[in-house]
């Protein structure tokens, strides 16, 4: 969210600053409530200026013991005018900040300019995809086929764009979360937190899902509660309207959840599979930083869900998003994009950012520093990982000739010992 002073003084520049990046916000409601705001700004303070010199004139004709009336009646008046230009001046702040919340954050300088994803920056590469004497099964093929995941019953019990986990395929993503979570809070000093997984609508309007983004989200009406995208919007929001020590930062969480999209605008997009899904489990760092340091810091966060791909062996790029490409919170993103062999190209597994204070302007949070005022910290997240990509990258990845997938080594103690998952003993009752 920007703040009324740069809406008012640099209104023309952000524009400009953004570009295409700002095609759906409201510019021109947003001008003319701002030259409305400049108009009752301006109007307020004459009269006040007039209500000043008019207390000055009474005070000036009762020491000369004169008559007043006429003089107080004045004052009066210019003070029930001033009532309602306030009034009228509050309506119109909130209505533009309102409208505000609906214009993105300005990029960082260092992020790569372009429209589309195709002009993403890649910045490096880890591990080499692995060859295949064959034709790499999907994670779809290999997991019916070992019977550990279950497309179909689970779109009898809740419809398409969901999944039923089976034996070790259930195992399986509740080993990656775990061993996800312990590594982070273990090798990255991160403190687990297990959030709401539903919110108010405040806590979605302070992180940015709200306004823009209503359309992408399950929402329960009575209550006016929303299942969260991720966990970045709960636990960004732990801290909203308060007030945190310069001392006590950086802040790092880790979070385990289930996050919940409706995927509005992906219609026939990945219709297959994990890796577009309506319910999908998470596993995602929240950081607070002094300003001064969060580009540092998004280089530690992108280090360590790195770290993770590493351990799994499973070869990735960072691929810096370009302009145009950006989350609508971001100031500068890296993607990690997992390698998958069935579709011969990198997907996104994880996304690191950098809000800076456009998060914490939004859901007011701030920190102070000895002898100074408070002023606005800088949020950051990243998936670490994203578990139902991880485990498709782990199938097909892993995967055999005759079908079984091996367990990567970090995981097995996660999995009971068990190295290899097959389809004895595993597969579920098929339906006559």
């Amino acid at each position: 969210m920007h703040d009324l002073r740069t809406l008012s003084e640099s209104l023309d520049h952000l524009q400009t600053q953004l570009g295409p990046r700002g095609t759906d916000v409201p510019w021109e409601a947003i001008h003319t409530l701002v030259a409305k705001r400049r108009t009752l700004i301006t109007h307020i303070e004459e009269l006040r200026h007039q209500l000043k010199k008019g207390s000055e004139h009474i005070a000036q004709l009762k020491r000369q013991k004169l008559q007043a009336e006429e003089a107080m009646a004045t004052l009066r008046d210019l003070r029930t005018q001033i009532q309602g230009l306030e009034e009228d001046l509050r309506t119109t702040e909130g209505t533009l900040e309102n409208e505000a919340l609906r214009i993105p954050n300005i990029p960082h300088t260092s992020v790569p300019p372009g429209r589309t994803e195709q002009e993403n920056l890649e910045i490096r590469r880890w591990g080499t995809p692995p060859t295949f004497s064959y034709t790499p099964r999907s994670h779809v093929e290999l997991g019916e086929a070992l019977g550990i995941l279950d497309f179909k019953r689970a779109t009898k019990i809740a419809g398409t764009r969901f999944s039923v986990g089976m034996g070790p395929g259930a195992q399986l993503e509740r080993a990656l979360a775990n061993f996800m979570v312990d590594w982070h809070v273990t090798r990255h000093g991160y403190t687990e937190v297990l959030p709401p997984v539903l919110v108010n609508r405040q806590t979605m309007t302070g992180t940015g899902q709200l306004p823009k983004f209503a359309d992408d989200l399950f929402q329960l009406p009575q209550e006016d509660f929303f299942l969260i995208p991720t966990a970045e919007v709960p636990v960004t929001n732990l801290f909203r309207d308060e007030i945190l020590l310069e001392d006590d930062l950086p802040i790092r969480f880790v979070a385990h959840t289930s996050c919940f999209r409706r995927e509005a605008g992906s219609y026939g997009k990945d219709t297959q599979g994990l890796i577009r899904v309506h319910q999908f489990q998470k596993v995602e760092l929240v950081n607070f930083t002094h300003p001064d340091h969060s580009y540092t810091e998004l280089e530690l966060l992108t280090q360590a869900a790195e770290t993770i791909l590493q351990q799994l062996e499973l070869p990735y790029r960072v691929v810096a998003l370009c302009s145009g490409d950006l989350g609508f919170s971001a100031a500068k993103t890296y993607d990690l994009e997992v390698w998958l062999p069935s579709q011969q190209r990198y997907r996104e597994i994880s996304s690191c950012s950098n809000f800076e204070a456009f998060q914490a302007r939004r859901a007011g949070i701030k920190f102070r520093s000895k002898g100074s005022k408070p002023q606005f910290l800088h949020t950051l997240n990243g998936s670490g990982l994203a578990i139902g990509r991880t485990l498709v990258a782990i199938l097909e990845n892993y995967q055999h000739p005759d079908g079984t997938i091996s367990i990567p080594k970090v995981l097995q103690p996660y999995m009971h010992g068990q190295s290899v998952i097959q389809t004895q003993g595993q597969k579920p009752p098929t339906t006559p």
